[in-house]
């Protein structure tokens, strides 16, 4: 009998998350893609509420987000792990928020065009290039990195959590940064 149940306990720790992961990754950037080409005939309101707001909540949630990897990043360090599981859940949650309000602020306002000249505009558009395909980027990585933390399969975790967390934190804070460049010309 405790051998069914320490299989049944390991079975559930083995569970493949990966066609999971990949399918969410895969929908999550083809959302995101699809707003560009969403037709709008809307004028950034909903329900007679300006949607104005959201650009700069985005860049809160994400500079809420760099904060809260930086403290499980140190939590971990000290070894600390379920403060470390505490902030991780956390920053996704953030995560979640700010996706939920990118995609409501795109679907009904679209893009926002830079308008600076000179140096800034190399420095703005790499900035955003780099922000862009890191972060499409980090949605597997940070979704295959839970997966091996949840699962406590800590070699994996470790091993993949070395690419994902400093690409999470470029993306968190190069997204308050290209808010910044670009928030004049909202």
């Amino acid at each position: 009998m405790k051998e069914a149940v320490y299989m049944k306990v390991n079975h559930t720790k083995q569970r493949n998350y990966t066609p999971l992961i990949w399918g969410l990754s895969i929908l999550i950037v083809a959302i995101i893609l699809a707003t560009n080409y969403i037709p709008r005939d809307m004028d950034g309101t909903i329900a007679g509420v300006s949607l104005t707001f959201l650009p700069l909540l985005n860049a809160v949630l994400n500079g809420v987000t760099f904060l809260l990897l930086l403290g499980a990043l140190m939590m971990i360090k000290k070894k600390n792990i379920k403060a470390h599981q505490r902030l991780i859940y956390a920053a996704f949650g953030v995560t979640l928020v700010f996706f939920v309000s990118y995609l409501t602020y795109h679907m009904m306002a679209g893009s926002t065009s830079f308008g600076g000249e000179g140096v800034i505009t190399y420095i703005y558009y790499t900035i955003l290039i780099s922000h862009i395909f890191l972060a499409a980027a980090v949605v597997p990585l940070a979704l295959i990195t839970l997966g091996h933390g949840v699962k406590m399969d800590v070699a994996k975790h470790k091993k993949i959590a070395r690419w994902t967390m400093p690409i999470w934190l470029y993306v968190s804070l190069t997204g308050v940064i290209v808010y910044i460049l670009i928030s004049p010309y909202y």
